[in-house]
C-alpha cells in the first residue's frame, strides 16, 4: 500500500459533501410515514414506482464503490477487452427483462424468497424458503456489504493517507447515514436518493475523465491512443491456449466459452441471478403494471453496459500511462490517485460526494432488501405470523440497524476477498437451469431447486480439492455435475400438487411447457420474446462498441456497429409490437 499525504479539502468541498449527506437524510425523513404503514409500502414503496425511478434504482446500486476501481485493474492488467469478464452477463439481463420481469411483477409477492412457495409446496417448500432467507439475506448479503465496505476503506485511505482504523470510522459514519434514511424511508427513501445519487456519481466520473484526458500529461483522446501498449486498445480477448500475450486479455476458448456461452445463464451470481432476483427482483415488483417491470429492467441493462463504462475505462487507460510504477495489485489505486492529483477544489468534493453516493446507494439497497428477507420470509412467516402492520414495520427498522452492526463487524474481519468472486460463480454453477425453467416446466420441483443448491458446493470441492483442477475445467465439471444431479433428481421425486401448480400458472400466466395453459388471451409469444432478447442484446453492444471506436478511434470504426445497432433496435421494436408490449 502507498503512503500519501493528508489533502485537506476546500470549503466548497466540505459544503458539498454535507449537503449531499443532509439531502439523502432529509430524503428519508420525507417517506418516514409513508414507509410506516405496512411491509409492502416499506419494502416495494407500495408496489406504485413509476418504470424509470426503478430503472435508475438498479443501475445506482450497481455503481458501488469499487466499481470503477474494479474496471481499472482489469483494464490496468488486460486493456479493454478485460472488461469481458463482466460484459459477458448482458446477455443473462436481456433474458431476465423479457421472459421474467412482467412475471416477477405478476407474482404479487414482497420478496424473490417467497415466491419458493408460491411454486412450490410442502415442508420441502418451507424449509427451503426458510433456508434462502437466511443464507441470502444474511450470509450472503453481509458478505457483499463487506466487500464495498473494503473498497471505499481503499479509496479514502490512498485520497487522504488515513490509517485503516480511521478509513474504517469513516466508512462506518457512511454506512450508519445510509442505515438511517433506508430504514427510515423504506424503498421509497432508498429509490428516490438512488436517483440523486445517480446523477451525482454519473457527473463525477465524466468530469475525471474529462479532466484527466485532456491534462498534458495525456494529451486529449489521441494522445491517449498513442501513449497506451496496442493491445490494451482491443475490444476482444485474444483466443488460445496460453495464458497471456503481451498484457492483453488472452484465453483459451474454453474459458472464453464459459464467460460468453454458459456463465449467464448457468451460475448465480448476487445481483446478476438467472431469471432475475435479489434487489433486481425487488424493483421489477415495485412499479406499477406489467410493462413498467419490463421497461425499467430494458433502461437498466442499456444504461448498465452502454452509459456508464466508457468513463471508467478512460481513466484506467490513462492510469496505465500515469502511474506506471503500479503493481498488479495496486492497479486500481489509479483510479484514485487521478481523482487526488487532477481534480481541482469544488470538483473534487463533488467526485468524493460521488464515490460516496455511489457506496451509500448499494449498501442502502442491501439493508433493505435483506431486511425483507430477513422479516417476511423468516420473521413474518416462521416465527410471528399474527404480527400487524406496526410490529412488522418495526422489526424492519429494527433488522436494517441489526444489518449494518453485522456487516460492519464481518468487514473488520476482512483482509482480502480477491477470490470471492470466482468461489461465488463456482458455487452457484449450475443452479441457474433450475432458477430460470422452475418458471417454465411444471416438473421441477423444490427438490430440484435444493439438490442444484447443494451439489455446487461439493463439486466445487471435488474439482479444486481432489482434482486439482482450474477454471474453466473446474467450471464445466461444476455445470455438468449439477444438471446431472438436479435432471435425476426431478425424475425421481414427485411433481409438485397439481392444484398448487393450476394456481401458480393462473396467477403468472407464464407459458411454456404446462399441461394447463392459464389465459389463453393473454399468453406469452416466446418466439417473438426470444427475438426481442435477441435484438436488445446486439442492440446494447453495438452501442457499446460503437461509443468506443468512436471515442477512440475515428466515427468510421464506429459505422458498423452503428449499423448493427439500427438493425437490433428494429428487431426489438418490432418483436415488441407483436407481443403488444408497445400496443
Amino acid at each position: 500500500m502507498y503512503s500519501f499525504a493528508f489533502m485537506v479539502l476546500s470549503t466548497l468541498d466540505w459544503v458539498l459533501l454535507i449537503t449531499f449527506f443532509a439531502l439523502s437524510t432529509a430524503i428519508g425523513l420525507y417517506f418516514r410515514k409513508r414507509a410506516g404503514k405496512n411491509i409492502t409500502e416499506f419494502f416495494l414503496g407500495g408496489r406504485n414506482f413509476p418504470w424509470y425511478l426503478a430503472g435508475i434504482s438498479m443501475v445506482a446500486t450497481t455503481f458501488a464503490a469499487d466499481t470503477p476501481l474494479a474496471v481499472t485493474e482489469l483494464v490496468g492488467q488486460h486493456g479493454i477487452s478485460g472488461n469481458w469478464l463482466w460484459w459477458s452477463y448482458l446477455m443473462g439481463g436481456m433474458l431476465t427483462t423479457f421472459f421474467f420481469a412482467r412475471l416477477w411483477r405478476r407474482a404479487q409477492i414482497l420478496t424473490e424468497v417467497e415466491f419458493i412457495e408460491l411454486r412450490y409446496s410442502g415442508k420441502q417448500a418451507a424449509f427451503l424458503r426458510g433456508f434462502k432467507a437466511v443464507y441470502l439475506g444474511l450470509f450472503m448479503n453481509v458478505l457483499v456489504i463487506g466487500w464495498v465496505n473494503l473498497a471505499l476503506m481503499s479509496l479514502l485511505q490512498v485520497f487522504f493517507g488515513l490509517s485503516e482504523s480511521s478509513a474504517l470510522l469513516y466508512t462506518a459514519g457512511a454506512m450508519a447515514l445510509a442505515a438511517t434514511y433506508s430504514s427510515l424511508g423504506g424503498l421509497w427513501g432508498v429509490a428516490v436518493t438512488d436517483a440523486l445519487q445517480f446523477f451525482v456519481a454519473m457527473t463525477g466520473t465524466i468530469v475525471l475523465a474529462v479532466l484527466v484526458i485532456r491534462s498534458p500529461e495525456i494529451g486529449g483522446l489521441e494522445g491517449l491512443t498513442n501513449k497506451v501498449p496496442d493491445w490494451s486498445l482491443d475490444f476482444f480477448p485474444r483466443l488460445n491456449g496460453q495464458t497471456d500475450i503481451a498484457g492483453a486479455l488472452s484465453i483459451s476458448f474454453g474459458a472464453f466459452l464459459a464467460y460468453v456461452g454458459v456463465q449467464w445463464w448457468a451460475s448465480w451470481y448476487p445481483g446478476m441471478e438467472p431469471g432475475g432476483g435479489g434487489y433486481a427482483a425487488q424493483r421489477m415488483m415495485s412499479v406499477k403494471k406489467d410493462e413498467d417491470a419490463l421497461y425499467a429492467t430494458l433502461f437498466f441493462q442499456i444504461a448498465h453496459y452502454c452509459l456508464r463504462p466508457w468513463p471508467w475505462i478512460l481513466v484506467g487507460l490513462a492510469a496505465m500511462v500515469l502511474y506506471p510504477e503500479l503493481s498488479d495489485g495496486d492497479l486500481k489505486l489509479g483510479y484514485v490517485m487521478a481523482m487526488r492529483d487532477y481534480l481541482p477544489s469544488g470538483w473534487r468534493g463533488l467526485m468524493l460526494v460521488a464515490f460516496f453516493a455511489a457506496y451509500m446507494s448499494t449498501i442502502s439497497t442491501q439493508l433493505n432488501w435483506g431486511a425483507g428477507y430477513l422479516v417476511n420470509d423468516g420473521y413474518k412467516r416462521f416465527i410471528r405470523p399474527q404480527a400487524d402492520d406496526k410490529e412488522q414495520v418495526q422489526v424492519s427498522r429494527l433488522t436494517t440497524v441489526a444489518l449494518m452492526l453485522i456487516a460492519l463487524y464481518a468487514t473488520t474481519q476482512m483482509e482480502s476477498i480477491s477470490g470471492v468472486w470466482t468461489f461465488l460463480i463456482e458455487c452457484g454453477a449450475g443452479l441457474g437451469g433450475v432458477l430460470i425453467l422452475r418458471w417454465y416446466w411444471w416438473r421441477i420441483n423444490a427438490w430440484s431447486e435444493i439438490s442444484a443448491t447443494v451439489t455446487p458446493i461439493m463439486s466445487y470441492a471435488l474439482a479444486h480439492f481432489v482434482f486439482d483442477w482450474a477454471f474453466p475445467n473446474s467450471f464445466f465439471f461444476t455445470v455438468g455435475t449439477t444438471t446431472v444431479v438436479w435432471l435425476l433428481v426431478t425424475f425421481l421425486t414427485k411433481p409438485e400438487n397439481e392444484e398448487h401448480l393450476k394456481a401458480f400458472v393462473l396467477r403468472v400466466n407464464p407459458g411454456g411447457w404446462w399441461p394447463y395453459s392459464g389465459d389463453e388471451n393473454n399468453k406469452p409469444k416466446l418466439g417473438y420474446l426470444a427475438l426481442a432478447w435477441t435484438g436488445a442484446t446486439v442492440l446494447t453492444y453495438s452501442v457499446l462498441f460503437a461509443t468506443g471506436k468512436w471515442l477512440l478511434f475515428s466515427f468510421y470504426d464506429a459505422l458498423p456497429y452503428f449499423i448493427s445497432a439500427i438493425l437490433g433496435l428494429i428487431a426489438l421494436k418490432f418483436a415488441m409490437n407483436k407481443t403488444k408490449i408497445l400496443s
